[in-house]
């Protein structure tokens, strides 16, 4: 199956016909929104909720919740059944990686984004129905279910990077970014030549481009080239007259304009995908927005974060662990079976990853690698590394493999100095004050020891395989 929308009002329509849409009005963005968010991220398997006629706005100025909040919308938002099972679903999009061959996007003239046009005077962000997420937020975040878009002033190499936009004035935009992070090193490296920086933010648009903007897509290679791989087709883009920047035709909402190197703003705080106010609020850069194109009756696409798991990890879930697969298989390490990132972890701080042993340091390797590659190294905690017959989805399994394999003395490795951020709640504040953002990876080998696995008790039950057979056969009767 194949990506069949070409934008985020098809990709509505086809979810719409799969019965996992509905629709709310008359509710407000000051309360009911965050509301809303927060109950659909936390159900299972809760629909995609589609707002509109806000008290004080135009009916049609909308804002999209839960889109990709269940495993049957992010199975077709990737161009795969949408009733496939977990891991099969995994492994589906690990196969879309292994045969992925970049598509560059193609540049157009114009197209619906620019329907409507602001510019200088006339740029209003109070025009949209930003909601206010949560309670003690420091303000509107225009972007959560959105992207970046900037350009490496050295090599020219354009990326999507999903980083929070709070709305500060009818034209300023602050857009805090993590260290390390791709957009971030651009801003750094144009304040660094005392120029500004051009950034355009995508606010709702493709659900496929905004989820290549939030994972880990290798540094060089554009996110437009990388979805549009997935995809089997080029994106348009427009040109951007204010900035230069390539930026969707078919997007909903697009803010273009400069950060400039001297000028900051207060920021914050935001409630982080960690479940904490973990940066509080202080002085960042900001956007001066120069320009805003949209849609007629544009659609915001709302993903606040949410104490974990929220939307976002729930198709992280999915993604992310099928690139810790590919970055594990890259690295060179064998009959690696299974990765599951886990959502109650953020998809970050616990990762699970399961190996057929062939050597004595397999299991280790495997950790190592995991907790220090790409798209396991910001803000981990626990890596863990189990044998094929656990399955690394059930965290009762996983911990059952901890509590009978692992001896505490000999099994477990700590890595100390690694890359943490400041929004990493177990950091001393004044460390962050300090910018010094070094965490600690705890490694937990819960494979049978190599040595004699062989004598190791025999454990009950079935294999991951025939578990989720069971349940493909037999599931309907605990529904």
């Amino acid at each position: 199956m194949d990506v069949t929308y070409k934008d985020l009002r098809e990709w509505l329509e086809q979810v719409e016909k799969l019965g996992e849409l509905k629709r709310v009005e008359n509710a407000s963005w000051e309360e009911d929104a965050g509301m809303l968010a927060e109950m659909l991220a936390h159900s299972d398997d809760g629909p995609a909720v589609l707002m509109d006629s806000f008290p004080g706005y135009p009916q049609g100025f909308r804002i999209l919740l839960n889109a990709n909040g269940a495993r049957k919308r992010i199975a077709h938002t990737l161009g795969c059944d949408p009733d496939i099972s977990k891991l099969n679903l995994v492994d589906a999009f690990k196969k879309k990686l292994d045969g992925l061959k970049p598509v560059p996007p193609v540049i157009v003239e114009t197209g619906p984004v620019m329907e409507n046009v602001m510019k200088g005077e006339a740029v209003d962000l109070y025009k949209f129905p930003t909601p206010k997420w949560h309670l003690e937020d420091g303000g509107r975040y225009l972007g959560t279910g959105s992207y970046d878009i900037t350009r490496d002033p050295d090599t020219g190499i354009v990326n999507l990077g999903t980083y929070r936009v709070m709305v500060q004035d009818k034209n300023k935009a602050g857009f805090y970014i993590s260290p390390g992070k791709h957009g971030r090193i651009h801003r750094d490296k144009y304040f660094a030549q005392g120029k500004p920086c051009p950034v355009a933010v995508v606010v709702g648009g493709d659900p496929l481009l905004f989820m290549a903007g939030s994972l880990e897509v290798p540094q060089d290679v554009c996110e437009y080239d990388w979805a549009g791989g997935l995809r089997g087709a080029p994106y348009k883009v427009v040109v951007d007259p204010v900035t230069g920047l390539p930026i969707p035709a078919e997007a909903e909402i697009v803010l273009v304009g400069f950060s400039y190197p001297d000028e900051k703003m207060d920021e914050g705080p935001f409630g982080e995908w960690t479940g904490y106010y973990a940066s509080d609020h202080r002085a960042e850069p900001f956007i001066r927005v120069e320009a805003v194109y949209h849609r007629n009756d544009p659609i915001i696409l709302g993903t606040p974060p949410e104490k974990p798991p929220y939307e976002a990890h729930k198709y992280r879930e999915y993604m992310r662990s099928g690139m810790l697969l590919e970055s594990l298989e890259k690295a060179g390490i064998p009959d690696v079976k299974a990765a599951w990132c886990h959502g109650v972890g953020g998809c970050r701080m616990l990762n699970v990853v399961s190996v057929k042993t062939r050597y004595a340091g397999h299991a280790m390797q495997a950790a190592h690698v995991a907790s220090q590659c790409r798209v396991g190294a910001y803000i981990g905690r626990l890596t863990i590394v189990v044998d094929d017959d656990i399955d690394v989805t059930d965290l009762g399994d996983v911990m059952w493999a901890v509590c009978t394999r692992c001896d505490p003395a000999s099994d477990i490795d700590i890595i100390k100095n690694a890359w943490g951020g400041p929004l990493d709640p177990r950091i001393h504040p004044d460390s962050k004050a300090k910018k010094s953002f070094y965490a600690s990876r705890l490694i937990i080998d819960a494979t049978m020891p190599f040595d004699w696995k062989e004598r190791f008790p025999k454990p009950i039950g079935p294999s991951p395989e025939y578990k989720w057979k069971t349940r493909e056969k037999w599931g309907y009767l605990l529904k």
